[in-house]
């Protein structure tokens, strides 16, 4: 009599809500029906200092139910606290600077970056939302002048693009141009993010 196949372990992945629709295309494709998906608002990466404590808050509320918790952040601005907070807690988190880094390639942008350090990153999520998270967020619509105070060292505009989609493309030269800079079109489809959360999936504590 054939044994019964034992059940995966439930794994709870707790992510930025920028990266929703990349998380839900990995795990679908790959068939990990073990994983559940929880997403914080995407908008606490205009205060990363909130993001640890929205974390905490969400794993202690969520975690018990799951063998396993994944952080799908990335530090996002919060210096290191994210990461020793996970650590605290005992939680995994996926490693990077930031989400540009793992869609591009941990290696290929840590080798860039001395060469690309006046560059202004998007992604997917930032292209759909650039007038929520980056024009009106900085008061650009309301004050122009300010443009040229925050953007004025920005050289290039580097849209580092998941899918491939001309009506994205066409907004993210847009967005280049509304702000004065030269622009890129980088392919990066999911970059590290499908063997990242393969590798902590697979690990079980």
């Amino acid at each position: 009599m054939k044994a019964d196949t034992p059940a995966l372990p439930r794994i709870l992945l707790l992510a930025c809500g920028a990266l929703a629709r990349e998380v839900i295309a990995i795990r679908d494709a790959n068939g990990w029906t073990h994983m559940d998906l929880h997403c914080l608002p995407a908008d606490l990466h205009l205060r990363p200092s909130l993001i640890p404590d929205a974390v905490e808050a969400a794993i202690r509320q969520r975690g018990a139910a799951y063998d396993k918790v994944i952080v799908v952040y990335a530090d996002c601005g919060t210096g290191g606290l994210l990461q020793a907070r996970c650590r605290d807690l005992g939680v995994e988190m996926i490693p990077g600077p930031h989400c540009y880094a793992f869609f591009d390639g941990l290696d290929a942008h840590a080798a860039r970056a001395e060469a690309e350090f006046t560059a202004f990153y998007l992604t997917d999520f930032l292209v759909r939302q650039f007038d929520a998270f980056v024009w009106r967020a900085m008061g650009f619509d309301r004050h122009p002048e300010l443009i040229q105070m925050m953007f004025g060292n920005y050289e290039s505009l580097i849209y580092l693009a998941q899918t491939d989609d001309p009506a994205l493309d066409r907004m993210a030269e847009d967005a280049a141009a509304r702000l004065g800079l030269r622009y890129e079109r980088r392919s990066t489809g999911y970059g590290d993010l499908p063997a990242v959360l393969s590798g902590l999936s697979a690990a079980l504590p």
